[in-house]
């Protein structure tokens, strides 16, 4: 700091000065828009890990090839389409990872009569809603998801924000929060939620709207045309997935999603015809994403980063699609119980195309190039694909209570079970 006033030339130093003074002034006289409590901070923890801390960051040093493939990174996705959690360890559920796609956006459109979820392919926007999961310290406490997005009004309170941004590179958010718990019957009744059907692709299920709770800034920053909802899925009334999955005789449970996409519908994306069936999870390989990215060939496309497919978790090692032969895996030793059932392939849709940093959506890639290349799923033909689709499985000892198991980073991925598989359209 010393050195930087003394490279002033004395004229500018009382210009410096007073950038100083009125940076200091509008920080203590604006803070940021609904700024986090610290009475949150106090009671509770954030969990997963800090972007400075990221798992991926060194993928495109470590080598195209080697045979042991490890567990490279874990993601969750509370808000579906919004921002990801990148974690170190997580539980795994019927549903999946513990906490994903547990909200969904949704829209009345026109004259619609049912709300119709909402995701990137419509607002690529939704991707800079950073969210974070809050976990009560004591046992008695609630956890809390808190959601940001970029917000700057338009009266001269949002002139201020300009000028601190400007002298601090800074950007001012506008902050709400969720409960993590499917609210009690009373915070139902007091905060007049109501449950409504919702429009998952061609699948209409029930959930509760807690349109209450979604800031009208947000409509107006997602450039909406169309009142926007927010729905939490009903735990007593998650969706079976059947088609591709195991059966209830064979595993002891028939698998069940909260808002993982759709359970296996033909349905259109934005003039598209795509089968998406969508399980509790989602594995991808760094590998097989990086021989994807060498095939594109758009100069105006810079680099495929894995987090726009949205996996749940991301694997190092091994060929790239060997993955794609596998029809049951084991993640750690034996005597760690982590296996799952590789239930089929992913058909991708455009989403892929949105960059995840900034919600930009690029014109073609990398659909194009999917389509072109991992055209590879003779039950949906014409159609790129990447990652597998996963459901867990449990030892059939345990009670329907008691089905869960841990994930951790660094884990070996061993499959234990190979065969072709095919996709099976409705």
């Amino acid at each position: 700091m010393v050195s930087l006033w003394q490279d002033l030339a004395p004229w500018e130093v009382p210009t410096a000065l007073a950038l100083v003074v009125l940076t200091i002034l509008l920080n203590v006289y604006f803070t940021p828009l609904d700024a986090l409590p610290n009475s949150l901070i106090k009671t509770h923890t954030r969990i997963g890990l800090l972007p400075s801390q990221t798992n991926l960051d060194a993928q495109k040093k470590s080598p195209l090839g080697g045979s042991k493939i490890t567990l490279r990174s874990l993601w969750i996705y509370p808000l579906k389409s919004c921002r990801g959690i990148e974690l170190a360890q997580s539980r795994v559920l019927p549903t999946g990872l513990e906490f994903d796609r547990l909200f969904t956006f949704a829209q009345l459109r026109g004259d619609e009569t049912t709300w119709r979820f909402l995701t990137q392919r419509e607002a690529p926007l939704l991707t800079n809603l950073s969210v974070a999961v809050w976990l009560a310290n004591s046992a008695d406490g609630s956890g809390v998801i808190v959601v940001k997005f970029p917000w700057t009004e338009k009266s001269s309170r949002g002139w201020r924000q300009r000028i601190v941004n400007a002298l601090t590179g800074g950007t001012y958010e506008k902050v709400f929060t969720l409960p993590l718990d499917f609210p009690s019957k009373g915070d139902i009744e007091a905060k007049a939620y109501k449950f409504e059907d919702v429009k998952i692709w061609n699948n209409v299920t029930t959930a509760l709207n807690m349109i209450e709770a979604v800031p009208p800034e947000l409509e107006k920053y997602l450039g909406m045309r169309h009142r926007l909802a927010l729905f939490r899925m009903d735990p007593s009334n998650r969706r079976e997935v059947f088609r591709c999955a195991p059966k209830k005789e064979d595993v002891g449970y028939q698998p069940v999603v909260d808002f993982h996409d759709a359970v296996g519908q033909r349905i259109i994306i934005l003039g598209d015809d795509v089968n998406t069936p969508k399980y509790p999870l989602h594995l991808l390989s760094l590998n097989s994403v990086r021989d994807l990215e060498s095939k594109i060939e758009d100069d105006t496309f810079d680099s495929l980063d894995p987090r726009r497919f949205r996996s749940n978790m991301i694997m190092s090692g091994g060929k790239p699609y060997e993955e794609e032969q596998w029809t049951s895996v084991r993640f750690g030793t034996a005597a760690d119980n982590v296996q799952f059932h590789v239930s089929c392939r992913t058909v991708r849709c455009k989403m892929p195309n949105v960059d995840q940093d900034n919600g930009n959506r690029h014109r073609n890639e990398p659909d194009r190039s999917l389509r072109k290349f991992r055209d590879v799923d003779k039950g949906s033909p014409k159609y790129g694909c990447l990652g597998m689709q996963l459901c867990p499985l449990f030892p059939e000892s345990r009670p329907k209570r008691d089905l869960e198991s841990t994930v951790h980073v660094g884990m070996e991925v061993v499959p234990l079970s190979t065969g072709d598989h095919f996709y099976i359209p409705i």
